[in-house]
């Protein structure tokens, strides 16, 4: 027996006991006189008898549910078996089996939710990081990227389409893609609807645009985006600068144009006088040297053009080799002037100089300024008339920092509207070409040397009839720099 069921027992026998001595003391006190007190103690303890019986056989239902309720609860707990009537503890395994079996659903639901759920928040944070990826890659190009929908709005551009459209490239409302575009530009709207109407992959076209009031040409390149479905879902469009390529494109035919009717002319002019030399058209001595002093000639200007055009080629590549030292340009000066008095002599014109400047120098390279020098005089020479004058100056402005040479002749002058393109390759001013010959690369050649070799600056300036002074300015050679030789 268990210690609970003892308790029970031994309480039930001394309230029992309790209550059968009170009833017979109570009995005994009356037996000697019978009374309607004596009756109605007697009944009363007969009541008090029923209710102890009465509350003894509660206690012991209610002792038996409480116990069968324990069973329950250690079973469910431990798992052990219920020593309780066969039939409920049948239904109490079948509810604990079904109740097992809905927590261990339950619980791989969940597992398996929780699981989805860590997978779909890991393709979220890797999506928006894409997106930004791919935003700041769109943000960092210098094309003009811009994105549209299905139906024309705007989804997403760069700074350079804001700038070159001149909208904001930040706008949220996603309004429609004519409505930010002024009507200077609808030939890109057009071929962006045309090119999602006709869903093609990608297509190139050149469109011309106006930016900050210029005309520029851009490589304007369309793909439709497609979805699952293979439905048009938007447009990409990627607009690249390319008037810059179109402009040295154009630069170099012209100067494939031009050096090729260079190269002819003196190559002509030797081919026809080796061949008259070779069917003996030269009867005498006399006529066969002026045909080879032709030749001669000619091949000289040749081999000057090849030098020319090789220069200015290096020196635009940068390949040009440069060995700068301190010079005084008036000495450098002198020394080209005694390679042209001779030229001049021939066509009777007076070359005038200055007193020499004490201190002058300049940081440069000695050939390339000699060679500076050499054709502004012979230029000078070459296109002033006879009895004229050629007037050379060096001076030296210490408060600009800047030494500068002019040479300034009585020739034929140029025109105003042709002053600003005298040092163009190959140009020459068509007043002047019966004048003298030459190979339009000579001026070009002193720009390229002074600005770009030098950080120098070139001038001209010109009266058609009065004569032309052309120059150049360079910097002074700093401390440093003659402290190195």
């Amino acid at each position: 027996m268990k210690p609970a069921q003892r308790l029970y027992v031994i309480v039930t026998v001394a309230v029992v006991g309790s209550i059968a001595a009170i009833s017979v003391t109570e009995w005994q006190f009356s037996s000697g006189a019978v009374s309607w007190n004596s009756w109605y103690d007697a009944l009363r303890g007969i009541v008090h008898s029923a209710a102890a019986v009465g509350v003894i056989w509660l206690g012991w239902h209610l002792r038996r549910l409480s116990g069968s309720v324990t069973s329950i609860a250690e079973h469910l707990k431990t798992g052990q078996q219920i020593r309780s009537e066969p039939t409920s503890v049948e239904a109490i395994n079948d509810l604990r089996e079904a109740i097992n079996n809905r927590l261990g659903a339950s619980s791989g639901r969940i597992e398996q939710f929780q699981r989805q759920i860590h997978d779909l928040q890991i393709q979220s944070q890797l999506a928006q990081k894409q997106k930004g990826n791919i935003e700041a890659i769109i943000y960092s190009l210098r094309d003009a990227v811009i994105v549209t929908d299905e139906l024309d709005r705007l989804l997403m551009a760069n700074s350079a389409a804001g700038e070159l459209f001149n909208f904001n490239f930040r706008v949220s409302e996603h309004p429609a893609i004519d409505e930010l575009i002024d009507a200077s530009k609808t030939e890109f709207v057009a071929f962006l609807r045309q090119c999602r109407k006709n869903k093609t992959e990608a297509t190139r076209r050149e469109i011309e645009l106006c930016k900050n009031g210029q005309p520029r040409i851009y490589d304007c390149i369309v793909s439709c985006v497609h979805s699952d479905t293979q439905q048009v879902s938007g447009v990409v469009a990627v607009l690249h600068d390319i008037t810059r390529e179109k402009e040295i494109s154009q630069m170099k035919n012209d100067f494939v144009s031009h050096v090729s009717h260079e190269l002819k002319t003196p190559l002509a002019s030797i081919t026809a006088y080796s061949e008259m030399l070779a069917d003996g058209e030269a009867d005498d001595e006399q006529t066969r040297k002026e045909f080879y002093s032709i030749i001669q000639s000619q091949a000289n200007r040749l081999n000057r053009l090849i030098d020319d055009i090789l220069n200015i080629s290096r020196i635009e590549s940068g390949l040009v080799k440069v060995s700068k030292e301190p010079l005084s340009l008036t000495i450098l000066l002198e020394e080209q002037l005694q390679m042209i008095r001779s030229y001049a002599d021939e066509k009777n014109i007076k070359i005038i100089t200055q007193k020499p400047i004490v201190y002058d120098p300049v940081y440069a390279d000695k050939d390339m300024l000699s060679q500076v020098i050499v054709n502004l005089l012979s230029n000078a020479v070459k296109y002033t008339r006879s009895e004229g004058s050629v007037q050379v100056n060096t001076e030296v402005d210490e408060n600009a920092g800047i030494a500068r040479l002019t040479v300034t002749d009585t020739g034929v002058g140029i025109p105003a509207d042709e002053i600003d393109h005298v040092f163009d390759k190959f140009y020459r001013v068509n007043a002047n070409n019966r004048q003298a010959k030459g190979t339009g690369l000579g001026l070009n050649l002193v720009k390229q040397i002074i600005e770009k070799v030098h950080d120098g600056q070139v001038f001209v300036k010109s009266q058609v009839g009065v004569g032309s002074t052309f120059g150049f300015e360079l910097p002074l050679a700093k401390t440093e720099e003659i402290n190195v030789v």
